[in-house]
């Protein structure tokens, strides 16, 4: 899958989910952080699934209506277990993700938005 790794994702991630397979961008490695809006346009332009802990992505996509591939909030997740989380979440996920799915994973439960 695609995914692009919002900023504020642990950065140590990135190994071990491209290690799995997954083509990863990480926003820490662009020149400057142009913000959630442009953020989530871009991953939508690319067809990638926003990887975040930022609950605003989440608003833009349900509130304002903008379009997006898919988004995964990590809420409460130390950084060094982030990607390992997000593998899990690929994995078991990935087919709703990309119908357009937002998915919220903490670390006791899990909830699933459908694109519907």
């Amino acid at each position: 899958m695609k995914v692009l790794l919002d900023s504020c994702v642990w950065g140590g991630a990135i190994a071990e989910i491209e290690s799995a397979g997954h083509d990863t961008a990480w926003v820490g490695n662009w020149d400057r952080d142009p913000g959630d809006e442009e953020i989530l346009a871009r991953a939508f332009d690319e067809k990638r699934i926003v990887i975040t802990l930022d609950k605003d992505f989440g608003e833009l996509a349900i509130v304002h209506e903008k379009p997006h591939s898919g988004i995964v909030r990590l809420v409460g997740i130390p950084a060094r277990l982030q990607g390992g989380y997000c593998l899990t979440i690929l994995d078991r996920y990935g087919g709703e993700l990309k119908g357009g799915a937002i998915v919220t994973a903490e670390r006791e439960r899990t909830r699933i938005r459908s694109a519907d």
